[in-house]
């Protein structure tokens, strides 16, 4: 069964999120605010966090941080605050997915469905397992990336985009399939997540972010791996 933490200090909204998740078997804990979000993600490991930013004891934001210090579990952001640095904020502090309220059921179910699909393991041929370049190694199998001797850390999210574009080395990959692989979505609005996404691999696998050696925008059109 795939548990999910709902993070959310409205009771009403919590209701229906429980009754909607439970009623297509999912297995749903609660919380009405970070502190006690923090310790039901030690105890119960959930597969998905649902969060809200706006919590009455911390900022949302900060539960990321706090949850990214020591686990990769997909979240999913539930938020009235629509201003696009605010996003930002959130997908740039570990958040996998970014849900505007007032949202419709139907979407945030396709969304939390993707995000499962994310942390499933996908087996992989044997030729496509080790990616080694002159500045990074990723081990596809084992999930793990080093630099310069040093483990880094990604979140599932970054980690699905990477597989894409290292599997496919030299192979433009259309901002729509990406889009449509990662997130579900096909949307051209949905293109900014790209930009987060690929500003924060090069951060942390490029040696020059601002010129990248490996992961290369073609503009209007997608990215694509030089290996």
């Amino acid at each position: 069964m795939t548990r999910v933490l709902v993070v959310e200090d409205d009771p009403q909204l919590v209701r229906a999120l429980v009754i909607n998740m439970q009623a297509r078997r999912y297995g749903v804990d609660a919380a009405p605010d970070g502190a006690t979000a923090l310790r039901l993600a030690a105890a119960r490991q959930p597969d998905v966090v649902m969060l809200d930013l706006g919590l009455p004891d911390m900022d949302g934001v900060d539960v990321i941080r706090a949850l990214r210090g020591w686990t990769r579990v997909p979240i999913l952001v539930l938020s009235a605050r629509q201003a696009s640095d605010e996003k930002v904020a959130a997908l740039d502090a570990g958040a996998d997915d970014y849900i505007t309220k007032p949202f419709s059921m139907d979407e945030l179910l396709a969304r939390l469905r993707a995000a499962v699909r994310r942390t499933d393991d996908v087996p992989l041929a044997p030729e496509t397992t080790l990616v080694e370049t002159d500045g990074f190694t990723i081990d596809l199998r084992a999930k793990k990336a080093v630099r310069a001797g040093h483990d880094v850390r990604l979140t599932p999210t970054e980690w699905h985009l990477l597989e894409i574009l290292v599997t496919n080395p030299g192979r433009l990959i259309t901002q729509k399939h990406l889009l449509h692989e990662v997130w579900g979505v096909s949307q051209g609005g949905k293109t900014n997540y790209l930009r987060v996404y690929m500003a924060q691999l090069r951060r942390k696998l490029e040696a020059d972010p601002a010129h990248p050696r490996y992961l290369i925008t073609e503009p209007g059109m997608g990215y694509r791996f030089e290996g």
